[in-house]
């Protein structure tokens, strides 16, 4: 296994080569206010996080990945079009099923904001990873959040509904009981079901929120109890489509096999991607397209993804990234920029080199 400074100088290496293909060093605090993770992630960031106090700036966290501070970085103080790299040390709590893998371990990493062409851009991003790492045997996947984003969306119910199932499309458990649920598969709880016919006499108003917030939560929950289920065809079809699993060559038009309509502007994204990326060189037979591709692991993502991995499956991926869009729009106070990046673990990088 590589040491810190094998690990520090492939991260240096990698730098240099971001630096070449057109990037500007950026250097994140190792510290970073926890206040901005939090509003992203809630707590669930905690479990993954390294979390101290600070008796002047409050709550900290060890820097867990560069893509939040840069992002908040560009969006201060950033010109437009920008490229932007960075190579240091991140830091991640293991639970212990992950107890083999690095608590702390060095990236580097390649942004790039521009407003002009993203799929260009995203397939920049991805050739230039690929040729980084052409050296060592890896499989490629890519992605698209923005297929179920948009199946979700032209789904005929409620907006609430459309939400929740939005919200939900990082946890693939969650979003299936909520669509069986919304789909009249799962019969309502007790509990809820005694609440909306009024059998709740005698029940104490107690927490810290008010009563008019209590009944307007009530209303919500009647609203939907009465809305009508979403049909069986569309829940069909959204399973098919987050099973889907193909080359990269061929996925649009399996996509389109599917015959669900709001998907055929992402589709068409995609093909421009796909596009973009053969004109680059790349191998479009030699990728595998997932539609469900980081749905569990990459939670700022909403558009492009991909990953490059090794063999061994017990290995975290070499590489990753993808389109974060929507991060920018949180964090950039009214202002917005598509934007996509990608970073690749220095370490491991190195110890397949030593074995190749």
């Amino acid at each position: 296994m590589a040491d810190k400074a094998q690990a520090r100088g492939q991260a240096g290496r990698l730098l240099e080569l971001f630096l070449a293909a057109g990037a500007v060093e950026v250097t994140p605090d190792i510290l970073q206010p926890a206040e901005a993770l939090l509003d992203l992630y809630g707590e669930d960031i905690r479990a993954r996080a390294y979390v101290t106090a600070d008796p002047l700036r409050g709550e900290m966290m060890l820097r867990p990945d560069f893509t939040v501070p840069v992002v908040q970085e560009h969006m201060a103080n950033g010109a437009e079009p920008a490229r932007y790299a960075y190579a240091g040390e991140v830091f991640r709590r293991q639970d212990h099923r992950g107890a083999a893998r690095a608590h702390e371990y060095f990236q580097a990493g390649f942004e790039i904001f521009d407003r002009a062409d993203p799929e260009a851009a995203d397939a920049e991003v991805f050739a230039l990873f690929a040729g980084l790492l052409a050296k060592l045997t890896l499989s490629a996947t890519i992605g698209d959040m923005g297929l179920l984003r948009a199946a979700v969306d032209g789904l005929d119910t409620l907006p609430e509904r459309k939400a929740a199932l939005a919200r939900h499309i990082w946890r693939p458990k969650r979003f299936q009981h909520l669509l069986a649920r919304y789909s009249g598969q799962v019969e309502v709880p007790k509990a809820r079901a005694d609440l909306l016919t009024g059998q709740r006499s005698g029940a104490p108003w107690i927490g810290l929120r008010s009563r008019e917030e209590m009944e307007a939560r009530i209303a919500t929950l009647a609203a939907d109890a009465a809305a009508a289920p979403i049909p069986t065809d569309a829940v069909a079809a959204m399973g098919k489509l987050a099973e889907l699993r193909c080359a990269a060559d061929q996925a649009p038009a399996a996509l389109r096999a599917l015959n669900i309509a709001a998907i055929e502007p992402a589709i068409a994204r995609l093909e421009k991607r796909l596009d973009a990326l053969a004109t680059r060189g790349i191998d479009l037979s030699a990728i595998t397209f997932d539609a469900s591709h980081g749905r569990s692991t990459m939670e700022y993502y909403d558009g492009f993804v991909f990953t490059f991995t090794a063999a061994d499956p017990a290995l975290p991926p070499v590489a990753s990234g993808g389109r974060y869009d929507a991060l920018t729009r949180q964090l950039g106070q009214g202002r917005e920029i598509p934007a996509v990046g990608g970073v690749i673990r220095a370490g491991l990088m190195s110890d397949l080199e030593a074995q190749a």
